[in-house]
């Protein structure tokens, strides 16, 4: 499951490096916590040059009653034993919720971290994983849909981010599962509508298991409310050992009117 990350490179270097734009008038903070609800920037098969915003949490457009579905497991009910060696049946091509989206509203989300913890223990022990030894966006595999309140015709764009069996960096940690991170080379491809089932399954496979590295963080992330650089902060060693590891972020705290720039330098040999 992946229920907390974080978007702190600002929309100008988001869309430098994946080669899009920004509609007219989009207004995003960089988070430190993007959390279940939060508006956060997508770009999505029906705009592939764009970005823009939807919640993070989809809402099917057939729902009577209000869904947050934040993941969609792409075994669906298949893999209980969520093996990474599993190539059997893609579930997510059944479910009512996930069926259509996953075959034409298709989208990549931009991110910089993701937070897992134990499955026994989730945020309470975080850590804050990100692409080993790099400091770049990075992008979850993710479906989208439109919802319109049938009273008040108000509609909704909301996304869910596409999981799968953890590699083997995720279970050292103890966590069994893995959000979809599309390899650098085919993020464009996973917007394209003409992709048949067969094409859209070559993506559904685990991070390599070299692909992350992870540190713990403070439990603070726990909180859905919480913002700021120090969320960030690592509070341990990182699982794996980097041997040159240089970090830049600029966040701007959100509702305290006060930005921080922070370079982080660790050198092991």
């Amino acid at each position: 499951m992946c229920g907390r990350y974080a978007v702190v490179t600002k929309i100008k270097e988001i869309e430098k490096k994946f080669g899009v734009t920004a509609v007219p008038g989009l207004v995003f903070e960089p988070k430190a916590n993007v959390a279940p609800g939060t508006l956060a920037p997508v770009i999505a098969s029906s705009n592939p040059h764009q970005i823009q915003l939807m919640r993070f949490g989809l809402m099917p457009s057939w729902a009577k009653k209000p869904m947050l579905l934040i993941n969609a497991r792409i075994e669906g009910d298949h893999n209980q034993d969520n093996l990474a060696t599993y190539r059997g049946a893609k579930g997510i091509f059944e479910k009512p919720s996930f069926r259509k989206p996953i075959r034409s509203q298709r989208c990549v989300v931009p991110a910089d971290f993701f937070f897992e913890g134990p499955s026994d223990l989730g945020l309470s022990k975080p850590f804050c994983f990100y692409k080993k030894n790099e400091y770049t966006p990075f992008a979850f595999a993710g479906i989208w849909d439109e919802y319109v309140h049938p009273t008040t015709g108000e509609i909704l764009h909301s996304f869910a981010i596409l999981t799968t069996a953890a590699n083997d960096l995720l279970r050292r940690i103890g966590h069994p599962r893995s959000p979809l991170i599309l390899p650098e080379s085919r993020e464009k491809e996973w917007l394209n509508g003409n992709l048949d089932l067969s094409g859209i399954s070559e993506f559904l496979v685990p991070p390599a298991d070299d692909a992350l590295n992870a540190f713990p963080v403070s439990p603070e992330i726990k909180n859905p409310n919480a913002q700021g650089m120090h969320l960030l902060d690592p509070v341990g060693e990182r699982v794996d050992k980097e041997y040159r590891y240089v970090v830049t972020q600029q966040l701007e705290l959100f509702g305290m009117g006060e930005t921080r720039a922070r370079e982080r330098k660790n050198k092991e040999t």
